[in-house]
């Protein structure tokens, strides 16, 4: 019985994909859940499970532009044989016997030694190794029985220059390489240029004292980690900040749809999470009455999920304001781009310690600038810069966020 693989549905808006890379190979068995290939489209990158056990046989290849709800292979189920052979030879099949020692074996022999020895290259692979003019049996695969994949083939370089070709011509050519952008680089990079041509950007900055911050780490994290089974960090401070401030300048939570303001009663908080495919951004839902374990514990998900290529679409769409931190890639200030169509985003950046005046005395406090950067035809400088004054006050008295205040 064969079992259709289909591209799965991945969100109302979305009708097709990108089928980057097959995970299990022809013929090879596979269980029911197991990933069998990633699924690129504007949103995210996904891996899709396999609806059944049995062989899987792979009718679009690699490379591929799909539509979702086609059907790009299937998995034939195994059927054991061990309980199938007594109860064939008793019926009727004495002619199915004598079949297998026919001569067909032999020439069904040969086809698995030249798969073994040349593993089949996928149509991205062949067109990469094209484009540089290099030759596979000079690249070592990393994929299963040594096939070599889309990353083996941007890695390898081109062959040197030939003794008759011009000094350097072949070296030059072996330092470039040419691959289509991803469906999500494709999505980023609309999303980008929209906001600064649709949007008037401008951004204010701020710096927090996060001494009273780190001081409730180290007095509650320990026990928090016994409890909820998850750390203590520096986003959940944030969020309940930015959603307490959001709720104080709804303006800073709205957008703009053509002559409108739309203005959500909820607050829905995106926290940008690098992964290898590119900046995805999960959503914690009301995230203005989420408790610290739960912002921590939804996060921790939402991120491992993220990385994965686990996350649903759902899951990354209808936020209403977005906190990013590159902080933890050292950044000390930048000034990010809201994730369109919202207004505003807010920037953490990394904690260092510097000399301040407090009380008229020069002290050494953990210090961190924090960007707001807004759409200026909707929210004036003075509601961004009342509204990042507010996450800073609440960042530096964690109380306040506690009782609410």
């Amino acid at each position: 019985m064969k079992t259709p693989v289909v591209v799965p549905p991945v969100g109302e808006s979305i009708t097709r994909g990108f089928l980057a890379h097959w995970l299990k190979q022809e013929g090879e068995s596979v269980r029911a859940g197991e990933d069998l290939f990633e699924l690129e489209t504007e949103k995210a990158t996904v891996s899709v499970p396999a609806p059944a056990d049995g062989s899987l046989s792979i009718t679009v290849p690699d490379g591929s532009d799909v539509e979702i709800g086609r059907e790009v292979g299937s998995i034939e189920s195994e059927k054991p044989k061990a309980g199938a052979a007594p109860a064939q030879p008793e019926k009727k099949p004495p002619a199915a016997e004598p079949k297998p020692p026919a001569p067909k074996p032999a020439p069904e022999a040969k086809p698995p030694a030249e798969k073994k020895t040349e593993p089949p290259l996928s149509p991205a692979v062949r067109r990469i190794l094209a484009e540089k003019n290099l030759d596979a049996a000079g690249i070592a695969g990393t994929g299963k029985g040594g096939r070599i994949l889309k990353e083996d083939a941007l890695k390898a370089r081109a062959p040197a220059a030939t003794p008759g070709a011009e000094p350097g011509e072949g070296e030059e050519e072996g330092l470039v390489t040419r691959a289509p952008l991803s469906e999500i680089r494709k999505t980023i990079a609309r999303r980008v240029v929209a906001a600064h041509v649709e949007a008037a950007l401008l951004t204010t900055f701020n710096e927090i004292d996060m001494s009273s911050v780190v001081e409730a780490r180290a007095a509650h994290g320990e026990k928090f980690l016994k409890r909820y089974g998850v750390k203590l960090g520096f986003m959940s401070f944030f969020i309940r900040a930015a959603a307490a401030a959001l709720a104080e300048f709804p303006v800073v939570n709205s957008r703009i749809e053509g002559t409108d303001v739309v203005t959500p009663g909820f607050i829905d908080i995106g926290v940008a999470v690098a992964t290898e495919r590119g900046l995805l951004v999960p959503v914690l839902r009301n995230a203005d009455r989420l408790r610290f374990d739960e912002i921590e514990t939804k996060l921790a998900d939402l991120a491992a999920r993220a990385r994965g290529k686990k996350i649903s679409l759902a899951e990354l769409q209808g936020g209403t304001f977005t906190i990013t931190n590159g902080g933890v890639f050292g950044s000390l200030m930048s000034t990010p781009l809201p994730n369109y169509p919202q207004s505003a985003i807010l920037g953490m950046h990394a904690m260092q310690k510097r000399p301040v005046v407090v009380d008229d005395a020069i002290v050494v406090r953990p210090m961190m600038y924090v960007a707001l950067t807004y759409d200026h035809r909707l929210i004036d400088g003075r509601d961004a810069v009342l509204f990042l004054s507010r996450v800073k006050r609440l960042v530096e008295d964690p109380e306040a966020l506690l009782l609410g205040d």
